[in-house]
């Protein structure tokens, strides 16, 4: 018997035989395709690594069957500004993403593990804390591999980071390129591209990427627009001069002829809070005009970065070692005591934007003896030192040998949820995927490592309604998917990789918080990457199937 199938609009009829049986059957759920239609009860079948059929199935058999009943099926998330780089090294599981429903984290804010050359891999490992690795690869795709070759549960991807290719051309110094070393620097992204990346990328408030400028920026963009990848950056800044941040930005875009993403989007600093709907305008002007101009987020109020944010650029040009050692120089630490205090709208102080010490949480250290630290604001170890908290700043720079890790409260409730509502904006936990476990422990992660996507779908889809879930898990899913290009993800539809969660969408909750962030998220039942189980019930199976997802331009692609 051959039997012809159909459910409503959302998904198109299918032809079914009914002694047809998939290797998975996912019944009775209710299914958010990713399309951001409105969901439809059925059923999703999967065969090997890819979606087989998607609708209502009531003659199939599945050699594995699960019941969905009164829970969302929908696509993998995609975390499209992940630092899971380390983490994954040490932890394949992926555990605090991946239990939320993360099936790809994005990696390559602006530096990238790849390409490499010896003095990078050199510094790559002297800046290793509580995670230890061996740096066996050179290119950002034999990184990728590595990550895989070892077993990790999520894909993953990498944009080229456009301070890697500066660094492994210019070192840490603040110059221009000559025209032979921009040369090179573009060959960099050019091989890269062909690799797999999904573009170039930059986070132009840290040093040395601070350094570069804007047609730097453009040449390294027209060079991933040949292979059809896009530009995305953490904004030259995101206060005193945020809109004209943006207008860099679009003029990338322009000059390129490249879509562009604007890495976790926000208005810094609460006299920058009113900022946000120019900022808005500008690029929905943008958009109407004909650019793909795109943004991500996280849906928290605190970003988390570190030290050398609160502290001018020039001090830290030549790396780490030299930015220590200027430090320790009497007459330079009363010059950056005092940049420190000072407005300006030359360089993008995160110290000054926070309003108060008291803001400024400390979360993780590369020394043991600084370790108790953790969890303490800048003006109570300050206050416990009996110095000023930019003295304090200073010293532990120092004495961590590192940035030190940092969160900084910084962002208004009210943008973060005008943010949300914009159709254009996807979602990122800019953080590590983490366990709470081992050496993980040894640090305190902003919450949303382990919270951002539930947080999204409980507190600001459910609780407060501010988007429908259908819309929320289109730009999950197939939003990001189509923005970077990526091949057959993001959508519940026949021919694609079977990347898929099974959530509760009245039981989906964050439980993170800044004082006690290693806490998982629930209400994600199940979580299937490339057709092999990798959340069961809630808990992980220890599966790692999760491969290379490659951009556009990969010359691999058949």
């Amino acid at each position: 018997m051959h039997k012809v199938i159909c459910l409503a609009v959302l998904i198109p009829c299918i032809s079914l035989n009914a002694a047809d049986a998939f290797d998975l059957l996912i019944r009775n759920g209710l299914i958010y395709d990713g399309s951001g239609n409105p969901p439809v009860a059925g059923d999703v079948a999967v065969n090997g690594d890819k979606l087989a059929a998607v609708g209502k199935l009531a003659n199939a058999k599945g050699r594995i069957e699960l019941d969905a009943k009164g829970r969302a099926v929908a696509p993998g998330f995609i975390n499209v500004l992940s630092w899971a780089n380390e983490s994954l090294i040490h932890d394949g599981r992926s555990q605090s993403d991946i239990r939320q429903g993360v099936t790809l984290e994005v990696m390559g804010e602006g530096e990238s593990m790849g390409p490499l050359n010896d003095r990078m891999r050199q510094e790559l490992v002297e800046a290793q804390g509580d995670i230890k690795y061996d740096v066996t690869w050179t290119t950002l795709d034999e990184y990728l591999q590595h990550l895989v070759n070892r077993g990790v549960s999520c894909n993953v991807a990498s944009f080229v980071g456009a301070t890697t290719v500066r660094i492994h051309e210019l070192g840490h110094a603040d110059r221009a390129p000559t025209p032979v070393e921009l040369e090179r620097m573009k060959n960099l992204v050019r091989r890269a591209m062909e690799d797999g990346a999904l573009g170039v990328a930059s986070s132009l408030i840290y040093a040395p990427a601070f350094y570069a400028k804007t047609e730097e920026l453009i040449e390294l963009s027209k060079v991933a627009a040949e292979y059809n990848g896009i530009y995305i950056s953490h904004l030259r800044s995101e206060g005193n001069t945020f809109l004209e941040a943006v207008d860099e930005l679009l003029h990338i875009a322009r000059e390129a002829r490249i879509p562009a993403q604007i890495y976790h989007l926000k208005a810094a600093g609460q006299a920058n809070w009113s900022k946000l709907d120019a900022a808005i305008q500008k690029i929905e002007a943008a958009r109407a005009a004909g650019l793909k101009i795109t943004a991500d987020m996280y849906t928290y109020t605190a970003g988390a970065t570190g030290l050398d944010a609160s502290m001018p650029p020039w001090v830290q040009e030549g790396g780490y070692k030299a930015w220590a050692a200027r430090l320790k120089d009497p007459g330079i630490r009363q010059r950056v005591l005092k940049e420190m205090v000072t407005p300006t709208g030359e360089w993008e102080s995160l110290y000054l934007m926070a309003g108060s010490p008291e803001r400024v949480l400390l979360v993780g250290f590369k020394n043991d003896t600084l370790k108790p630290l953790a969890g303490k604001t800048l003006a109570e170890v300050a206050r416990s030192r009996g110095k000023s908290p930019e003295e304090t700043a200073v010293d532990l720079v120092i004495e961590d040998g590192s940035r030190v890790d940092t969160v900084y409260f910084l962002m208004s409730e009210e943008n973060v949820r005008k943010q949300i509502k914009l159709p254009w904006v996807s979602f990122n936990s800019d953080a590590a995927s983490l366990a709470p476990e081992g050496v993980f422990l040894r640090s305190n992660p902003h919450p949303r490592a382990y919270g951002n996507f539930a947080r999204l779908l409980g507190k600001y889809v459910r609780e407060e309604k501010l988007i429908p879930i259908e819309e929320a898990v289109r730009r999950l899913t197939s939003f990001p998917a189509e923005t970077f290009k990526l091949d057959r993800r993001g959508a519940l539809q026949p021919g694609h990789f079977a990347d898929i969660v099974v959530f509760d969408p009245v039981k989906i909750h964050d439980h993170a918080t800044f004082e006690k962030p290693h806490q998982y998220a629930t209400g994600v039942s199940h979580v299937f990457v490339n057709g092999v189980q990798v959340i069961k019930d809630g808990e992980h199976t220890g599966a790692k199937p999760g491969q290379v997802v490659r951009g556009p331009g990969w010359k691999g692609r058949r």
